[in-house]
């Protein structure tokens, strides 16, 4: 019976993550790097370790510089696994594989005079796992003049759009090589909808500083349901970048939205009846003239009913020759019963939109990819004494203006401007 046996068969000839390979380089080093998914990394290191939490990330440096170089694992990710760690929690365990087939365990154990043989097996499989995982981890070796060094770092698991920086540590200084790498698996909300051809649509209006205030003060006051016919959350935020710039100004701290599917929906179930947390969880649709969100982004706590999301919309502007979009952010405070909705329950917002989108903003400048910030009339003010109500009926109170981030493409000093 094969569950019996202890198979450890690694492929180290599984190379097809290479082909999303990124590269960065200047004058001294080339970085590239990729992110394995799900079945890539089972294939390659011959156990799940998504399962585990656990994403390897492939790095490739080239020196051709004239010092030394170290790389910092932990620029990739502050929690990585060392491979040793990340061997150990993969290892094969007669008992927990045992304990995996409950009351059926009774029908095997007149087998247990194999135990000793399988306990052997197990060792020596979990010995060659744990020289394969030290023999393909890049480690902190140094990086020498004309060398070349390749390996893998083992991080969290992230889906959708894996977000880090690969930082090296020489005597000319420190460096780093920001990447975003999109890993095969999860299907993103913005899948397919071509967001790079309504970026380069031909019917742009190309606005200078004035012209622009006007055209954002004058764009609608908020989100609407399909047919227009009722006001919903105040749209309360300009991004101004492209998409590239949009996904890595919001870095790893903000994850993508999954499309509404039966898998999607399961997940989200699981999550809200075991108050679990799932970051990919699906947005409603919200629309603006008459269109759904171009994609939606979120931040998430501990559990599915507590999570910042932000919406986003493309619009015919360009400032700088740069796509602006308008947004939707607030924040999810909690789950209550509602009428309005088919599945009877709604998240319930915190009424004060604000504080969510200021928030917004101040996660945004960690990122160091902000070049301007400033505020716009056009989301109406509602007071806390007299608040306005989205489609769901949860009250809202704003002081009507809209945050203005325009996103650079590389780290830069953040410059407030006076546009209200």
């Amino acid at each position: 019976m094969r569950w019996l046996g202890i198979p450890y068969r690694p492929d180290p000839l599984e190379r097809s993550y290479l082909e999303r390979a990124q590269v960065r380089q200047d004058e001294d080093l080339i970085v590239k790097a990729s992110v394995l998914d799900r079945r890539e990394s089972e294939r390659f290191f011959g156990v799940p370790l998504a399962r585990r939490g656990i994403q390897p990330v492939w790095v490739e440096i080239t020196n051709n510089g004239a010092h030394s170089y170290r790389l910092r694992l932990a620029s990739i990710d502050a929690n990585y696994f060392p491979p040793l760690e990340a061997a150990f929690v993969n290892h094969f365990r007669f008992a927990r594989r045992l304990i995996a087939f409950g009351a059926l365990a009774w029908f095997f154990l007149p087998l247990l005079v194999l135990l000793p043989f399988k306990l052997l097996a197990a060792r020596v499989a979990n010995r060659r796992m744990n020289a394969y995982f030290q023999e393909h981890g890049i480690g902190w070796r140094p990086i020498k003049p004309g060398s070349k060094v390749e390996g893998f770092v083992f991080t969290s698991l992230d889906e959708g759009t894996k977000q880090f920086s690969v930082g090296l540590l020489g005597l000319a200084g420190a460096k780093s090589f920001a990447f975003s790498i999109a890993v095969p698996g999860l299907r993103v909300d913005h899948h397919n909808k071509g967001l790079d051809a309504l970026c380069c649509s031909e019917q742009v209006v190309e606005c200078d500083e004035v012209e622009l205030r006007k055209r954002l003060a004058a764009m609608p006051r908020s989100t609407t349901n399909r047919l227009g016919t009722r006001q919903g959350d105040p749209l309360n935020l300009v991004a101004i970048g492209n998409f590239d710039s949009i996904i890595s100004g919001f870095g790893a701290r903000w994850d993508e939205t999954e499309t509404i599917s039966l898998q999607s929906c399961w997940r989200t179930f699981k999550a809200f009846s075991l108050g679990s947390e799932y970051r990919y969880s699906p947005v409603s649709s919200l629309y603006v003239e008459g269109r759904c969100q171009d994609f939606a982004l979120q931040k998430a706590r501990e559990t599915i009913n507590e999570r910042l999301h932000l919406r986003l919309w493309i619009t015919p502007l360009r400032f700088q020759a740069k796509p602006v979009w308008i947004g939707q952010i607030s924040r999810d405070i909690g789950v209550r019963f509602t009428l309005k909705t088919w599945n009877l329950t709604t998240h319930k917002i915190d009424p004060d939109v604000d504080d969510a989108r200021d928030y917004l903003l101040n996660d945004l400048l960690q990122s160091g990819r902000v070049a301007l910030l400033a505020y716009v009339p056009g989301a109406e003010a509602a007071n806390r004494s007299a608040p306005r109500r989205n489609l769901t009926g949860d009250p809202y109170f704003t002081d009507g203006l809209r945050a203005v981030a325009i996103l650079s493409e590389s780290l830069t000093t953040p410059m407030l401007a006076n546009w209200a």
